[in-house]
């Protein structure tokens, strides 16, 4: 297979989403410059788990943690930064060996990281917050809201699956396959230079691919997890996700959902969500305004649905 057709395919295996692909970016240039031009009202580095953490705090208003997809940073969700900080005060961290957050020598584990974001949570002084995670960062709130519970109000799992067996079956074998040799042939993406950009060693980019390869490789089944999430949860997937849309369906059912008619007055409906959203892959779906339209109201706990019986009485 040629370079360029492998490259392709590792990407596609990556549960990634940094600043996605050259007409996503072009796309989104302007929304970009805009939020490079305001300076976070916080920001700095907090330890936690060994690890020394990177952060900003944007916006004002209830607080909400926002953890960004693997081989991306805060930095990826500049284009939809401005919807999110137009009532919501928000706290941005790099993931350990992410954007400004070194990698240090402790591996990669999404269960670990999501421990650390209750710890970093308590350092800075936030009780209890909403949650919004992607792809990998998804997988790190879902990890923090099963372990610190009383920590997270509700929670936004977007492009993220509780089980391996959740990818299509070509994806595994792709991830088996990551690791530093691919560093080279990466140069020439957006995941390694927006990484060269603020990284405090760009040195460690093979590293850094060796240890999210680790991190692929390993099999995990969240399912009996799932239960443990007693907040409000919303699942939102593009409708050309990665995951397959019976493994999308199962997680619903799992927190509840999608067992039964919710009845004409809603007097059966699950608390949870789900939302597939139209025309969105894994790799394109954060930088979609459909994406802050859909988890803003369930993040701000309201619905805009009509109610019939109010329909007709009029």
């Amino acid at each position: 297979m040629p370079k360029a057709s492998i490259l392709k395919s590792l990407l596609a295996a990556l549960v990634i989403g940094a600043g996605s692909l050259a007409a996503t970016a072009g796309a989104a240039t302007a929304a970009q410059a805009a939020t490079n031009d305001q300076a976070p009202a916080k920001s700095g580095h907090v330890e936690a788990g060994g690890v020394n953490y990177y952060y900003e705090i944007r916006g004002s208003g209830e607080p909400l943690l926002l953890l960004h997809g693997g081989l991306g940073s805060i930095d990826m969700f500049q284009p939809v930064m401005p919807v999110f900080t137009a009532h919501r005060q928000i706290i941005a961290v790099d993931l350990q060996g992410h954007g400004r957050t070194p990698l240090g020598t402790r591996p990669i584990d999404l269960k670990a990281i999501g421990d650390d974001m209750g710890q970093i949570l308590a350092k800075l002084g936030y009780g209890q917050v909403d949650v919004f995670g992607y792809s990998m960062g998804g997988g790190v709130a879902f990890q923090l809201a099963v372990q610190h519970p009383d920590k997270v109000r509700r929670l936004v799992l977007v492009s993220a699956g509780f089980a391996q067996d959740g990818f299509y079956p070509e994806m595994p074998p792709m991830q088996a396959q990551v690791g530093a040799g691919m560093a080279e042939m990466m140069k020439a993406t957006p995941m390694y230079q927006s990484y060269v950009k603020v990284a405090p060693d760009p040195a460690e980019f093979p590293r850094l691919l060796d240890a999210m390869g680790t991190l692929m490789r390993k099999p995990y089944d969240w399912s009996s997890d799932v239960p443990k999430l007693t907040m409000p949860v919303m699942l939102i997937f593009g409708d050309s996700d990665m995951y397959r849309p019976e493994h999308v369906v199962k997680f619903y059912q799992l927190l509840g959902g999608g067992l039964r008619d919710a009845g004409w007055q809603r007097e059966h409906m699950a608390k949870n969500r789900l939302a597939i959203l139209p025309g969105l892959t894994h790799y394109d779906i954060f930088l979609s305004p459909q994406l802050t339209a859909a988890a803003l109201p369930f993040l701000d706990g309201r619905s805009e649905n009509a109610n019939w019986s109010d329909q007709a009485g009029k």
